[in-house]
């Protein structure tokens, strides 16, 4: 899925435009309806499947993040920038590299910590856009009580306590699905488990979005990050430039 070249840039989300983007930005991103909300995750969840399974090439798109998203002007989300991807042939289902490329954040811990690559480090990837997206909340901006949590730690508190819908983005007020909601970060949590064989593919991933059988429950993620504020300076003056964030393994 290759976004087009001619959307107009107000049909563009930038994930580092603190002031223009669309989904994380406290003006605009209250004129996106829950159904607009959900429509792209599904989009972004269908385009990772055509990556994955249902292209001529199988490819890991390996920088998955609400900057690589692109909206039309019916708000239907595209996958866009691959110059980071790899393309997987016959039966391989993963691989290593030494150069690790993407946005912290967003990494899985085996890619960020060890250059493993695969199906299930966009799927990661994945889960930490759709909490972005039902949460408002910006990933590499995101601290909580005292800088001690994550936006993933955060999501999954809640969830455990049954108070997932804390997470919702006050924008939204109460013109959400309750139902769908709640679905959408129980998924988003399956995504970002540690363990790349502990998260759903993207097929799967689809599936639970849009029936209502009974989910796995999804363990604590411990992989997180911590205060990204000391990094609030971009590396140059593009204020589309990503801004760096440490990464650590908390300990469990």
């Amino acid at each position: 899925m290759v976004a087009s070249h001619h959307i107009s840039s107000h049909h563009i989300i930038f994930l580092t435009i603190k002031s223009e983007c669309i989904l994380l930005d406290p003006t605009k991103r209250a004129e996106l309806s829950w159904a607009e909300r959900f429509n792209i995750i599904q989009g972004i969840a269908h385009g990772l499947l055509y990556l994955h399974r249902d292209s001529c090439l199988r490819v890991i798109h390996r920088d998955l993040k609400v900057g690589n998203i692109l909206l039309d002007d019916k708000m239907n989300p595209k996958i866009s920038d691959f110059g980071s991807a790899r393309i997987f042939e016959g039966t391989q289902n993963l691989a290593k590299t030494h150069k690790v490329v993407g946005t912290f954040g967003y990494m899985s811990p085996e890619y960020a910590l060890g250059g493993i690559f695969s199906e299930k480090s966009d799927v990661f990837s994945f889960g930490v856009l759709l909490l972005e997206i039902v949460s408002g909340k910006k990933v590499t901006r995101f601290l909580y009580d005292n800088e001690h949590l994550s936006l993933l730690s955060h999501a999954w508190q809640l969830w455990s306590k049954g108070k997932e819908l804390d997470l919702i983005d006050d924008a939204l007020a109460d013109s959400f699905s309750s139902t769908e909601v709640k679905r959408c970060i129980q998924v988003a949590l399956l995504c970002v488990q540690d363990h790349a064989e502990n998260r759903p593919t993207m097929a799967a991933v689809i599936s639970m979005l849009s029936s209502e059988t009974e989910l796995l429950q999804p363990k604590e993620p411990i992989f997180t990050f911590h205060n990204p504020s000391k990094f609030d300076q971009p590396r140059d003056n593009n204020p589309c430039s990503i801004w760096e964030i440490t990464l650590s393994l908390a300990e469990g």
